[in-house]
């Protein structure tokens, strides 16, 4: 079979190899296509930043956010437009011939930098995946660009609130450049690996500081999973600033806002709980959607990636903004610190009906790194009087595969003095189940989205330092994390860098990692896979 396209950054790719006909997510081959000529050109432009910086010259803002976005818009599920991808190649290479026009030596330039635009559909056969023919170079390559991605997903976040930080963005670009460079040895690659999860901690930190400084520190909330008599407006995805802005303009407006999937954290920050309108949270995780949007009845409004290919049913009720979009759905966009218009979403929900319940009760969260610091007394009681075995991290994504069913399977069989901590949308496959609490502590400590696992990693930070411990390792917490896209990419490799080990992956390990590549992770880091529940929590001492 002709292979029209080749893609493997997320974990559904076909067969655990590679998409080459369709992307599993819905992306075309020529939209496929585009979004390998927008890395390509971001890597050029990335490698004449690199170059003034080292000139001396100052980069703007402006373009270490064009590059953060992006990379933000070839993330898995985040945009299927090719128009406005493009467009985006059109405004990069634009601003790459005015910043090379400033460079005084051009001499060690990859080609890149030099590309002028000609024929993009025939230039992006010959710049994919596959274009590094050496199997482990291109997986260390494609393990750092998709490490890269989910760390501009971050950054982006922190940008659209205002915080910038000049040394992560040089840090992307000139590893941006590196993965251009065929000098690079595989160890050299590796280092670069492993600096990018150096960064990633860094990456997060900034939003995890960009978020509270807005909105306070998530406390514990209870969440309401039911529905209200008012016209509504679902928002998903992740961008904080977005829920802002949309919760501002439908104050008195008679519609009410529902988080959906990601957006679930936003419930738990003191700021957004002034708003009496913001209602709940409306149904599951991303994959769900196309049953529970249809259902919502009112417009959707899609603030990063997760996005499936809409029903018709309601694709004219599917808005997005950002980095997101899709062919046929309106966008509403504005630059950082300009306010976006929601208004024509609020017009159109004011002419749909309530949403339709899907369930009913509540959900409980918001156990983010200062939360869970302010119990930190108590449940240091708990591990010491033995109420509290052990702990389980089980962040990342959630998925359509049924073979995810596992991880609901491994929480409901969970010992009673076991407790689950969590970040992303791998919570909802156990959130809403009866598991329990521990003295008042939850069994399931859920610290917000995906980013939100810079606050698991504190938490180990934090107990490794109450019970005077000289290595994270040595704590009561085994990781068992499922993965689905490239900002789970960065929260492994960020994890890696702070030293944790015997990390399982699941339900499949990355295509993307060579049989070496994957050898050099188990060697130095106990990465594995999963196997059956039982097998496993025979493996991880529970």
């Amino acid at each position: 079979m002709e292979q029209k396209m080749f893609c493997y950054q997320c974990q559904e790719t076909a067969g655990c190899k590679g998409c080459t006909v369709s992307g599993v997510c819905g992306k075309k081959p020529d939209v496929a296509a585009m979004q390998d000529l927008l890395v390509y050109v971001t890597k050029g432009l990335s490698a004449v930043t690199t170059q003034l910086r080292a000139e001396g010259q100052e980069v703007c803002p402006e373009t270490n956010h064009l590059v953060s976005v992006n990379l933000f818009t070839t993330i898995t599920n985040a945009n299927f437009d090719k128009d406005s991808i493009i467009a985006k190649i059109k405004e990069t290479l634009a601003v790459k011939e005015e910043l090379l026009a400033k460079v005084s030596d051009k001499s060690a330039l990859p080609e890149a930098t030099l590309w002028n635009g000609a024929d993009f559909e025939e230039k992006a056969k010959t710049v994919g995946v596959l274009a590094t023919e050496n199997e482990d170079i291109r997986s260390l390559r494609e393990l750092i660009t998709y490490g890269l991605k989910g760390l501009a997903a971050y950054t982006k976040h922190a940008n659209a609130l205002l915080n910038d930080d000049e040394e992560v963005d040089t840090f992307m670009q000139s590893a941006l450049a590196k993965t251009l460079d065929d000098s690079l040895t595989v160890d050299d690659l590796v280092a670069l690996t492993l600096e990018t999860g150096k960064y990633g901690v860094q990456g997060m930190a900034d939003l995890d500081t960009a978020n509270t400084s807005a909105y306070g520190n998530p406390e514990i909330t209870s969440v309401d999973i039911g529905v209200r008599k008012n016209p509504g407006i679902l928002i998903s995805g992740h961008d904080l600033k977005d829920l802002e802005m949309l919760l501002e303009q439908t104050m008195d407006t008679g519609v009410d806002v529902y988080t959906h999937s990601e957006m679930l954290a936003g419930q738990y920050y003191p700021f957004f709980k002034k708003y009496p309108h913001f209602a709940g949270n409306y149904g599951n995780a991303w994959w769900k959607q196309k049953e529970e949007f249809e259902s919502f009845g009112g417009p959707v409004l899609m603030t990063t990636n997760c996005i499936v290919p809409p029903k018709d049913s309601y694709k004219d009720r599917l808005w997005t903004t950002g980095a997101a979009g899709y062919p046929g759905c309106k966008h509403i966009d504005a630059p950082y610190g300009e306010v976006k218009d929601f208004s024509p979403i609020i017009e159109q929900a004011k002419s749909c009906p309530p949403p339709t319940e899907i369930e009913t009760g509540t959900i409980v969260g918001g156990f983010a790194h200062e939360q869970v610091f302010a119990l930190a007394d108590k449940v240091v009681d708990a591990v010491k009087s033995g109420a509290i075995r052990k702990f389980v991290v089980m962040g990342g994504c959630d998925g359509r595969a049924k073979s995810r069913s596992y991880y609901t399977e491994f929480a409901e069989k969970l010992p009673k003095d076991v407790v689950i901590l969590t970040a992303g949308c791998a919570k909802y496959k156990y959130n809403k189940l009866n598991l329990g609490d521990i003295g008042g502590i939850p069994r399931v400590l859920d610290a917000g989205q995906c980013n939100d696992s810079y606050s698991l990693a504190l938490i180990a930070l934090k107990l490794k330092e109450v019970f005077g411990l000289d290595d994270v390792n040595e704590l009561p917490i085994a990781y068992n994390i499922a993965w689905y896209e490239q900002k789970a990419v960065i929260v492994l490799l960020a994890l890696l860098y702070l030293g944790v080990k015997n990390i399982h992956l699941g339900p499949t390990l990355p295509a993307f990692l060579s049989p070496n590549v994957a050898n050099v992770l188990v060697e130095n880091f106990g990465i594995a896979g999963i196997t059956s529940v039982d097998e496993d929590m025979k493996i991880f001492g529970i």
